[in-house]
Order: C-alpha cells, then structure tokens, then sequence
C-alpha cells in the first residue's frame, strides 16, 4: 500500500528547545535543522524557493541533475537487486490513516493472510495503516512481506511487519518496483497516493504496457461512485472506450480480491 496520507510527525524528544526529529534520507539519518532539508524528490521537482523556515540544500555538484542520473540509477539497482528473486507477488495499497481498529486495516490484515496462503508474497509502501495492515497480515501468515518505503517531509520509516524493505528517495522508482514485481494489484480505501497507483495501473493496462493485470478494488461503498463517475462520465462522453471499465473489478472481501487475482493470474508459480 503506498503511501497516500502524510503521516504524522516523528517523536521530537530530546533536549529542551532542540528539535530531535530524525528522518532516514536513503542511506542518510537526519536530525536538527538537518531533517528540515528537502527531499531528493523536491531538490528534483520543485525549484521554487525554499519555504520560510525550511533548509535549502545548496547546488553543488552533488545536487546536480548529471549527479542525480547515478543516484537515480542507484535506487533502481538496489530495487532490483533486492527483489530479484521474489517470487509471485501482489502489490496493496491503502490509505496510511487506517489505523489498527478501524474495519480498513483489519480488511488489509485478512487480505495479507490470504494472499500468503494462495502463495503470494505481499508488497505494500511499507508505512502505517491500511499498509502495515497488509504486511501485518503476511508477516503473521509467515509469508513474504516486503515494503517499499519513501521519503517524505514526516518521516516514519517501514513498519515493524515488514521482512523485506527497501528504502526509496524518488517515487518513480519505487512505482516501477510496485509494478515489475507483482501480478496485480488490490487496492483497499485510500487518499491521492492510493489513486495515484491505481490510475497509473490502469494506464499501463489500458494501453498494453502490461497485460494479464487484475487491478481489484475492496469495497463497493467506497468505491462505487468513482466507478459509476468512469462509467457514467469517461466511457459516455468517449473519453475512454466502454470496455476499458472492465479492466477494473470491484468487491467486497479479502477472499473475493484473492479469487479475482487467482483468476486472472492462475496458480502462482515459484
């Protein structure tokens, strides 16, 4: 489940009238005035001026483009690397402000266990919420249970159900990890991110760039006015052809998401 919600502020204890916050930047651990810097994706995307009490990382030739093209390359090594030998996988996403209690986390706890016992490893962004729901789920089901983390203004780090993490500084690398190493993807109720995922893979499917993709959505109640907003907006207005509402599968359970997926997919393979 990627990260869709800003999560909130890391602890500051420490001394009186000093910010202890510490952030993980890569391979970087940041605290003080130092983890008020921006973030490998700002330095990147952003070039307005910094905002008003926030660090700016001088231009050097660290902080060039030409040095980011090695740093770039880096995160896709280390990706690829890392998850080489996975295995079949399904990608879940969420938002990151289902907390433990609520039905969304207890729906992606289920789903992780499920998702194990059909023989699948889990990969979700590696934060809180309705992603360490998923790997909470696998972990406990002694399955594979990966995260793909991200660094963001507030930090939190991977959760504690996560086995096998990686640690990313640019979203689009971490998206091209979601996406290469899994069969498909289930998406629980979620924010921007959570949408940002979803139709990121439903371009990819739509257009070809991967086939044999179920993108499954959990929860007809929360999902159903954007479905019924494709169908009846998009497909009638011709924005997209009526069959591409197909490419989208709507439920309600943890078991139903799985039975889709093994549908689509077959039995997973080792």
């Amino acid at each position: 489940m990627a990260t869709d919600d800003s999560a909130a502020p890391a602890s500051t204890a420490g001394h009186a009238g000093a910010d202890r916050r510490r952030v993980h930047r890569g391979g970087q651990v940041l605290t003080g005035p130092a983890a008020t810097a921006p973030t490998f994706d700002q330095l990147l995307l952003d070039a307005r001026e910094a905002p008003a009490g926030q660090a700016r990382v001088p231009s050097t030739s660290s902080t060039s483009d030409a040095w980011r093209v090695l740093r770039i390359q880096s995160e896709f090594v280390e990706g690829f690397g890392t998850l080489a030998d996975l295995g079949p996988a399904v990608s879940v996403f969420g938002s990151a402000r289902t907390g433990e209690g609520t039905e969304e986390y207890a729906l992606g706890v289920e789903l992780g266990r499920l998702l194990v016992a059909a023989g699948y490893a889990v990969i979700t962004g590696g934060g809180p919420g309705a992603m360490e729901a998923g790997n909470r789920g696998a972990h406990e089901a002694d399955g594979v249970s990966v995260g793909l983390g991200i660094e963001l203004p507030f930090e939190t780090g991977l959760n504690p159900y996560v086995g096998i993490g990686v640690d990313f500084r640019y979203f689009f690398a971490r998206k091209v990890m979601f996406l290469r190493y899994a069969q498909g993807f289930v998406v629980l109720p979620g924010g921007f991110g959570t949408l940002d995922e979803l139709f990121e893979a439903l371009t990819l499917v739509q257009t070809g760039t991967v086939t044999r993709f179920p993108v499954v959505l959990v929860g007809r109640d929360f999902w159903g006015p954007l479905v019924d907003w494709i169908r009846g907006t998009l497909a009638a207005r011709g924005m997209i052809s009526p069959e591409d509402v197909d490419l989208l599968c709507v439920v309600d359970t943890a078991q139903e998401a799985v039975d889709r997926i093994r549908a689509t997919c077959g039995e997973p393979r080792a």
